[in-house]
């Protein structure tokens, strides 16, 4: 089949002005708590059971990494890339995710710290897009969900020069088993290149698929009072 004839159709629901909560963070958490629920087995799977069977999506893993996003910055010079990250936690200050400090990621958010978030959960037909300025959140809270992770995971984040170029696989396994080897057992510290950030939204769009590409887009835009504007936007 041609690139050209790969394409769907977008009927599995709409999305109205009076269905947003006023608030875009209390709305995200809606709509990642239903993608999380459907995914799960919960309810609105059940619901949606028959839309699966005809979009043929009844042998996709249930365990997908629902909190997946797009990461793109920008260099100094406007050169922009993109990456896949994982969202790690969402409150007041905005979205949180965890990476290396020395990484490409992390260098141009030091050059630029404006940046971009997308979500795209296809299997309820909906992205959500947003912008804004990006800081580092206290090593103390770095700490804390560094202590989350799997071992194996903290060993990594010592053994890998995060986006530095190497040889071989066999550079990064045999760092890796030197850390291993460097702690045996107990606590293994938080990495002095190794913490979170905060992207604090300035804007951000919920768009739900619909037929004939007449999709619903709001845009939720941060006035000078810290207040909310909500507006539909042409799909």
């Amino acid at each position: 089949m041609a690139l050209a004839d790969l394409r769907r159709d977008y009927d599995l629901a709409g999305l109205r002005r009076s269905d947003l909560d006023p608030d875009p963070i209390a709305q995200f958490k809606k709509w990642f708590d239903q993608l999380a629920d459907v995914h799960s087995g919960g309810c609105l799977r059940k619901f949606l059971i028959g839309m699966y069977k005809r979009l043929l999506l009844l042998g996709e893993p249930q365990r997908l990494d629902v909190n997946a996003m797009t990461l793109a910055t920008a260099d100094k010079d406007g050169r922009p890339s993109a990456r896949i990250v994982l969202l790690k936690g969402i409150d007041e200050r905005g979205f949180i995710f965890f990476t290396n400090y020395g990484s490409r990621k992390a260098r141009e958010l030091a050059e630029n710290p404006q940046a971009a978030l997308v979500f795209y959960w296809g299997t309820l037909e909906r992205q959500v897009c947003v912008t804004g300025r990006v800081s580092r959140i206290s090593r103390e809270e770095s700490g804390a969900y560094f202590k989350t992770r799997p071992r194996g995971s903290r060993l990594a984040a010592w053994a890998s020069d995060q986006s530095e170029v190497v040889a071989d696989r066999s550079v990064l396994e045999r760092k890796w088993k030197e850390q291993q080897a460097a702690f045996p057992g107990g606590e293994i510290p938080l990495p002095e290149s190794w913490g979170g950030f905060a992207l604090d939204p300035e804007r951000i769009e919920f768009w739900q698929g619909r037929p004939n590409r007449l999709h619903d887009r709001f845009r939720y835009s941060r006035q000078p009072d810290r207040t909310w504007r909500i507006e539909r936007l042409a799909p």
